[in-house]
């Protein structure tokens, strides 16, 4: 898959998910009425091989925008990973539905920030998750998700503990695949998780 990005594609039926910030191409901060925000967000394209895209502006927020913008902490960087977690997870089942049966080759996700702590308040996150073809449709995974960190070490066990006790509709047979720690020179660090669910046999 080469290289691509688009602010005016909308995810197709399949990806339709609750609108949040992370679901729009840009916010400028009068859209907020709160001061100096201003970010950019190239929405995750998923095809047959994948999904990529980027985020670029400030690395954190006041925690005013926390709950106005839907994010999980002021490192609204770091929420692009959920966003793309989100649009891999969506991808996943509606090729699965299709019978195109791939699961995430961990192996060649590539992973880049630019402008870490680098005190000029804007970043640059490039994501791109790669998928290979399953072996059988028994093979081919679902469910997709993270557990990072954006300068520290990610909770990963903590987060695994979460998903199989979560709900047993969720992952099937509590059996989750998790890639090795993938880092950025500038030190994000990130897990990535994938799993079948138990309803798609």
């Amino acid at each position: 898959m080469g290289m691509v990005y688009s602010c005016s594609n909308k995810p197709d039926s399949s990806q339709a998910a609750t609108v949040s910030f992370l679901d729009k191409s840009s916010i400028k901060n009068d859209e907020l009425e709160l001061p100096k925000l201003n970010f950019h967000i190239d929405t995750p394209i998923c095809d047959e091989d994948g999904c990529e895209g980027s985020y670029s502006g400030p690395e954190f927020v006041d925690e005013r925008y926390v709950e106005r913008l839907h994010l999980t902490g002021t490192d609204i960087a770091h929420n692009f990973s959920n966003l793309m977690a989100k649009y891999v997870g969506q991808k996943l089942k509606a090729l699965y539905k299709e019978g195109i049966y791939v699961k995430v080759d961990f192996s060649k996700i590539v992973m880049t920030t630019k402008g870490m702590r680098a005190g000029n308040d804007s970043v640059h996150y490039y994501l791109k998750i790669p998928f290979i073809k399953a072996k059988n449709k028994q093979d081919a995974m679902t469910g997709f998700d993270h557990s990072g960190g954006w300068g520290h070490a990610p909770a990963i066990e903590d987060r695994k503990t979460k998903l199989i006790n979560a709900d047993p509709t969720i992952v099937k047979n509590k059996k989750l695949y998790v890639s090795s720690l993938k880092k950025t020179s500038e030190g994000l660090e990130e897990y990535w998780i994938q799993w079948k669910h138990p309803d798609y046999q």
